[in-house]
């Protein structure tokens, strides 16, 4: 009468939900075990067909059942980015200040729903957040395809809409003749406040990220001057440390941390947090050592198992150290208050004084005095009981009261800085990049070398996608569905960097530590990734006076590009139309200094008008 679920997911904590409701099973008979997987890239973040139906085999047939499912059926399953057309309108100032900003998506969403309400508001949510837009328009449109599903892939719906703004800010600076470097500084959003969409912004390094990447890669010196071929390109961003809404809404924390403390010395930390490769364990178990004075080693990590573990929501929307780390800091802190009652009592000292470190508990006016931490979990098991603590994290509420303001809170946001060199051919348009400058606004590194792989492994993805990464599909005959599938559903056609493809990276890690963060810590996971796409785009422009307004910027492109420009018409290659949509009518919603309070003016009017007469 009971199910165990092993997969690789990023969610186990949903893919529960989801067996139970699929099942018609008490949510308590249903236990799900993440497996340790390399990558998830929010490509796992779905509960998946397979794991659903694995499960009814099992049941139907009382015996274990596995599925494995083979390259080309990945591709099928697997959610991809989104494709999306994009339209932005910005009225800026003479001096390169935003006025008002305009922006609609098109989103191909392919045949299945994924988390495409969310996507679609991801792509105009965090605009905002980067640059100061006093008045901004967002619409948004998905539609549904005859094509395998999109979903949250690395960025969620911000990279699309990120490649478009950035790219027009190059084409805004060159029209008033400002430096792209120099424009962007004017228009940092400033810390420790609300935008237009009620997005509450905390601490903002975006200024330093740009100065120190310029800086770097001599870019004064280097931006417009170096020969015809070679060029050098600018793009930044930002991005969540984690969404502040589950996907079902709910007052329940969003991360729960579980500690055992041993006689022995040694801690246990259960946490429903999935490590995926990004090195979540190491900073569950980094925190908890932090706090009690003791080494990571001490520690035993017990994660993504929903029958043992805490729930957390998952590893996506770079969510995991702000949230894991703060309710795994709160349970460390309460073992140690139960711990330095006992010790202090022993010591006959006030437990202000009790430092907790290298693995002792000791008198800081007299640091001879003290005892080892195993006997100190010892002299608190003995005056309270068994020592085992609790903690959880929940985000502060969000500011925006209004429909879609549930997507792009954050209890704070990273934000990023690129420049991508590159040499292009102008006779094959063969595109090479020798080299990638990246800063990070990190809040506190809490584990420098897990930090600069994520920033790094964001530029390899990054250069994947804008140069060579495609989609290409071929339709299925009407006997079989007619539906679009994917031509080449195998690694060796769908074309990734190599280490051969990859360039120097110059990683500058930006260390102002937010209080929002564990420690100070914020996001890595995803936000470098956002500004390389359109600094490779950039640099294009800059090397041989091309726009390319979309990826993979191929040879191909480059070279339709230059043969334009020869011939008079636009130097650029892009998609050059919108579709008309039947936009519903928006919703007005006054910002904060035009004595807005989060809410929209006219949502009552808008609701009466949708009830049919």
């Amino acid at each position: 009468g009971k199910l165990t679920l092993w997969s690789s997911t990023q969610t186990p904590h949903y893919v529960h939900r989801a067996l139970a409701k699929a099942l018609a099973m008490p949510a308590a008979h249903i236990r799900v075990v993440a497996t340790p997987n390399g990558g998830g890239f929010g490509g796992k973040s779905d509960p998946f067909n397979h794991e659903i139906v694995v499960a009814k085999a099992a049941l139907m047939l009382d015996r274990p059942v596995k599925i494995c499912l083979t390259r080309e059926e990945v591709f099928y399953c697997h959610r991809g980015r989104h494709p999306v057309l994009m339209r932005v309108k910005t009225g800026v100032k003479r001096d390169g200040t935003i006025a008002a900003m305009h922006m609609q998506t098109l989103l191909d969403g392919g045949a299945y729903g994924s988390y495409g309400v969310a996507s679609t508001f991801y792509t105009g949510a965090l605009q905002t957040v980067t640059y100061h837009i006093p008045a901004y328009h967002f619409q948004g449109c998905r539609v549904f395809t005859n094509k395998p599903p999109c979903g949250p892939k690395r960025g969620h719906g911000t990279p699309q809409s990120r490649f478009g703004q950035e790219i027009q800010l190059d084409k805004i600076a060159e029209r008033l003749a400002i430096d792209p470097a120099a424009l962007r500084l004017r228009i940092v959003e400033q810390p420790e406040t609300l935008t237009a969409n009620y997005l509450r912004v905390g601490t903002i390094g975006l200024t330093e990220c740009i100065r120190r990447v310029t800086q770097a890669a001599d870019w004064t010196n280097r931006f417009g001057k170096l020969p015809y071929g070679r060029g050098v390109g600018l793009a930044c961003s930002s991005y969540l440390s984690g969404a502040g809404l589950p996907i079902y809404w709910n007052d329940m924390p969003h991360s729960g941390v579980q500690l055992k403390l041993d006689r022995s010395g040694g801690v246990t930390a259960f946490c429903g947090a999935t490590e995926i490769g990004q090195g979540s364990d190491d900073v569950l178990v980094a925190c908890v050592a932090e706090v009690l004075g003791i080494e990571p080693i001490d520690i035993r990590a017990v994660t993504g198992d929903t029958d043992l573990t805490p729930v957390d929501l998952g590893s996506y929307s770079s969510r995991v150290t702000l949230m894991m780390g703060n309710a795994a800091i709160q349970a460390a802190e309460r073992a140690r208050d139960l711990l330095a009652d006992a010790v202090a009592s022993k010591l006959q000292v006030p437990k202000e004084r009790l430092v907790f470190a290298d693995r002792r508990v000791f008198d800081a006016e007299n640091p001879s005095a003290g005892v080892s931490f195993a006997e100190a979990v010892c002299l608190a098991e003995a005056r309270v009981g068994t020592i085992g603590t609790i903690g959880s994290y929940t985000p502060p509420r969000s500011a925006a009261k209004f429909k879609g303001g549930g997507v792009g809170p954050s209890p704070t946001y990273s934000y990023s800085a690129a420049i991508v060199e590159v040499d292009v051919d102008a006779t094959t348009g063969w595109i090479h990049v020798p080299r990638v400058w990246i800063a990070h606004d990190i809040g506190r590194a809490l584990n420098p070398t897990l930090v600069r792989g994520q920033v790094e492994g964001s530029v390899y993805m990054a250069l994947g996608e804008a140069l060579m990464e495609e989609q290409i599909f071929r339709r299925l005959p009407p006997k079989l569905s007619h539906a679009l599938v994917h031509k080449f559903p195998s690694m060796l056609e769908y074309k990734s960097p190599t280490t051969l493809d990859m360039p120097e990276v110059f990683t500058e890690l930006v260390e102002h530590p937010d209080p929002r963060g564990p420690f100070g810590a914020k996001e890595v996971g995803q936000g470098p990734l956002l500004p390389v796409m359109p600094a490779v785009a950039n640099a294009v422009f800059d090397a041989i006076g091309v726009r390319i307004d979309e990826v993979p910027i191929t040879p191909e492109k480059i070279v339709k590009a230059l043969e334009a420009k020869a011939a008079g018409k636009p130097a650029r290659y892009g998609p050059s139309t919108f579709p008309e949509i039947p936009w519903p009518e928006p919703l007005l919603v006054p910002p904060p200094w035009d004595g807005g309070d989060g809410r929209a003016i006219d949502d009552a009017t808008r609701k009466r008008e949708a009830v049919p007469s």
